[in-house]
């Protein structure tokens, strides 16, 4: 099946985001049981983790899923590196009585491994974000019956995933939470709003596009299809749903966010990501860009990340959110994908009266 035809089968068009530390199997499930797309964070997952994580979805259920991988790239860091870096996270650990961690060996999972984990356990969807697929790549997991979906934050990026052959594109507006998914350009020349994104993507490739970034409820689903998304993609607005395995600090700073603005970061993990501001962020501001590049940063702060959850300490830790972060609401994932598209039909149904009123003026 195409994924145009898998998206316009769904009975609800929303697709559950990937969100490592706050989503696994259980939010998954329930927003593919609910009529949507879930996808399965598996980024950190080992290659041998893969198919069993993805075997055991299938076995609970007959509805299409996900999965998303990150494209970290292989690196070999010089040790000094590694030791400034250290040393500068050393008081942040020292803060939370924790061990300074020695200097790993290994920074991320084998992108290569995991793809061919992936190719072999052929879930409906694979999506990809922090670059681009080779066509041999992609046309070997299209042959094994997987789609393939881009995270692009540009119309040249999303050119980049048609020319190697991607069945879909992930538009990733400046409004998402957690991590940019540019690759082209730097970050500053990558931050175009949701809006913007898909309707430019709509004009400039022939693939289906999935907007991405800033919806939160039935109104903005609505917006985002009547751009022409074929489906929208959700992440924020699942970070407090029951199945969500959202830390207690990261929940708690989302649900008394309000409306103040998130900002960008790569203090935590050597790549910008979109967050609730705290002491870490607003203290390592001036040394940020001096921090390794992703994954090494990522896999540095680990242990603070962890520690600082177990502590129930919410100054030391990434709190990923999206701009709207203030709409987020909790409750149980099902009943949230079918009160959004319920809003989203109430959203078009008002718009079409009014439109229709002004045709015949």
């Amino acid at each position: 099946m195409s994924l145009a035809a898998l998206l316009e089968a769904l009975p609800i068009p929303i697709v559950q985001a990937p969100m490592v530390g706050a989503s696994f199997d259980a939010l998954a499930l329930a927003v593919s049981a609910a009529g949507g797309l879930g996808t399965l964070a598996i980024a950190t997952l080992g290659p041998g983790e893969i198919g069993p994580a993805i075997a055991g979805l299938k076995a609970q259920t007959d509805a299409p899923f996900a999965v998303n991988l990150l494209m970290a790239p292989k690196v070999a860091p010089e040790a000094a590196e590694v030791d400034r870096a250290l040393a500068r996270l050393a008081p942040w650990y020292a803060g939370l009585g924790a061990p300074l961690p020695a200097a790993p060996n290994l920074f991320a999972q084998d992108f290569d491994a995991q793809l061919a984990a992936v190719i072999a356990a052929a879930p409906a969807v694979a999506s990809f974000s922090f670059g681009v697929l080779t066509a041999a790549q992609a046309a070997a997991l299209r042959t094994a019956g997987t789609c393939v979906v881009g995270t692009a934050t540009t119309v040249a990026e999303a050119r980049a995933w048609a020319a190697v052959g991607a069945d879909g594109i992930c538009a990733q507006g400046f409004e998402a939470g957690g991590h940019r998914g540019h690759f082209l350009a730097e970050v500053e020349a990558s931050l175009v709003g949701t809006m913007a994104l898909v309707a430019t993507l709509r004009a400039a490739v022939d693939l289906p596009v999935i907007a991405a970034g800033g919806i939160m409820d039935g109104r903005g689903v609505a917006a985002a299809l009547a751009l022409g998304a074929a489906a929208v993609q959700m992440g924020t607005a699942f970070l407090l749903a029951d199945e969500a395995v959202t830390s207690k600090p990261w929940r708690r700073a989302i649900a008394t966010a309000g409306y103040e603005p998130t900002r960008l970061t790569r203090a935590f993990t050597g790549r910008h990501a979109r967050g609730i501001e705290n002491r870490f962020m607003r203290e390592m501001k001036g040394v940020e860009d001096e921090v390794p590049a992703y994954p090494v940063q990522n896999r540095l702060t680990q242990p603070l990340r962890a520690a600082s959850a177990q502590a129930d300490e919410p100054e030391t830790i990434s709190l990923w959110a999206g701009q709207a972060v203030g709409l987020a609401r909790p409750g149980a994932a099902g009943d949230m994908v079918r009160r959004w598209w319920a809003q989203a039909g109430e959203v078009a149904a008002e718009l079409a009266a009014r439109t229709g009123r002004g045709s015949d003026r």
